[in-house]
């Protein structure tokens, strides 16, 4: 055996590398299996570069409302290649930072792609690119072994990606141009996220859903507001649809049915964000006899997956699929091989974001699944129009909306839309782990002047005491 290690990871993404560095901070001597790129979809591919679009899309927004601020901008544009150059320029930084924090944590990095041939241990085949020097092809023994392997593209029958005409998220990433045209099958974070990108950009933009919502698992309040925000800046949407076939020319040509009704919308691009699978095949794990289930490895509280010795993180293991809700678990993974005592988590307090225009983040029950669960409720709002922090930025559309049960006062769910509320809903993800009341929330004093004042008039709401709106 070329090496072994307390703790192997396989794959490199926030899960992997986070769990990573956990595991040599608990003294495990610990190496990471990547075989493309350090950080993983999300770092490279996923949410770091997408956030670097959707600034750019940002500001040149506010260029053209210059006028609103009493500022004059004359004759802007913009170069797609310099943006797309930016949006790379951030994840290539982020990624040689995920290097050096490994390097820095005495984490060994081998280059290929693996296999679990057995419990603890681990072939590994040679892959394009590695860098020179570097841990490469081998076997290699652990006595635990982590599959973080994230997950890709769920590809439907008909749309089929093709890197030209019908892209996956990759592709919407690095465009070489905007197209004129285009059609967003799938609301999820990332259909809208790139539909707001785009339309900002200039593109007619079309969104297919065949749920009765955008955003299908926010609060339907907080959904309609989304929905009818991004209608006003030009977005089509088509809800309880699909798309039955797309034909291919000189255009696409894509046929859409709903309510029983069809209708052909000529478009240049389709971006496919109908949601991910995990990245479960080639990697031994049906020999071994690990249980998976639709698509995803299954695993207890702490990781484990059926047979001794091998666990799983993050997408690969199963919704919600989000980086955070990965680093959190890798790292109650090794904890507990470690011997220590981690508290399990609770995925009803994983916060979720979506940076579209406007952003809306959530945590915890919507108002709907508060009410199947039985709960007596005490629901909460304040709108984006009564605060003046709001208002001095030229962002007054927005809500935030609280869920607290009426027995007991505890806070069940937020759900947010507007201006930089990805930024504000930690304050109650943070209420939420501390086990909060409304009457801690309603005692705390909130700073003026600012956008999270409306946290607090929204838990004041709820309880008749409201004093702004």
């Amino acid at each position: 055996m070329a090496d072994t290690y307390d703790v192997l990871i396989i794959g490199s993404g926030p899960g992997g590398y986070v769990t990573a560095i956990r595991a040599a901070q608990l003294g495990l001597k610990t190496a990471v299996v990547e075989k493309s790129h350090l950080g993983g979809i999300c770092l490279n591919w996923g949410c770091i570069p997408t956030k670097a679009l959707l600034r750019s899309a940002e500001v040149y927004d506010h260029f053209k409302h210059a006028k609103n601020y009493g500022l004059e901008a004359k004759d802007f544009t913009f170069d797609i290649a310099k943006v797309v150059e930016r949006s790379r320029g951030v994840s290539k930084q982020l990624n040689t930072g995920v290097g050096f924090l490994l390097k820095k944590n005495k984490v060994d990095v081998i280059w290929g792609t693996a296999k679990i041939a057995a419990a603890g241990k681990v072939e590994v085949k040679a892959a394009d690119g590695a860098p020179k020097g570097a841990k490469g092809a081998g076997t290699y023994a652990a006595k635990h072994i982590i599959v973080a392997t994230g997950a890709r593209p769920r590809v439907l029958p008909g749309l089929e990606p093709d890197k030209d005409a019908i892209w996956t998220y990759f592709e919407a990433m690095v465009p070489k141009e905007v197209p004129k045209r285009l059609l967003v099958v799938g609301s999820g974070a990332i259909g809208i996220e790139f539909a707001s990108f785009f339309n900002s950009m200039g593109s007619e933009v079309t969104v297919v859903e065949v749920m009765d919502q955008i955003l299908p698992v926010e609060d339907a309040e907080i959904s309609k507001i989304a929905q009818k925000q991004l209608e006003k800046q030009g977005l089509k949407i088509r809800l309880n649809a699909k798309v039955a076939k797309v034909e291919k020319g000189k255009t696409l040509k894509a046929t859409i049915e709903a309510g029983g009704k069809s209708e052909v919308v000529e478009v240049d691009k389709v971006i496919s964000a109908v949601g991910v699978v995990g990245n479960i095949e080639g990697l031994g794990l049906e020999e071994l006899g690990v249980k998976t289930e639709r698509g995803c490895v299954v695993i207890d509280p702490f990781g484990k997956t059926n047979v001794p010795g091998i666990y799983a993180i993050g997408d690969v293991a199963g919704p919600p699929m989000l980086a955070h809700k990965a680093e959190h678990e890798g790292v109650i993974c090794v904890e507990a091989i470690a011997g220590k005592h981690p508290h399990v988590m609770d995925k009803a307090k994983i916060p979720g974001c979506t940076y579209c225009h406007p952003q809306v983040a959530s945590v915890g029950l919507t108002e709907k699944k508060a009410k199947e669960a039985g709960r007596a409720v005490k629901v909460g709002r304040f709108p984006f129009i009564g605060n003046g922090k709001a208002i001095a930025l030229g962002e007054p559309d927005g809500l935030v909306k609280t869920i607290f049960d009426a027995t007991t006062g505890e806070l069940l769910g937020a759900h947010m839309v507007g201006a930089e509320v990805t930024e504000l809903i930690q304050g109650f993800v943070i209420a939420m782990n501390l086990e909060t009341t409304e009457e801690e929330l309603i005692n705390a004093v909130f700073p003026h002047p600012t956008l999270s004042e409306m946290m607090h008039e929204s838990v004041m709401d709820a309880y008749g005491r409201v004093i702004h709106s």
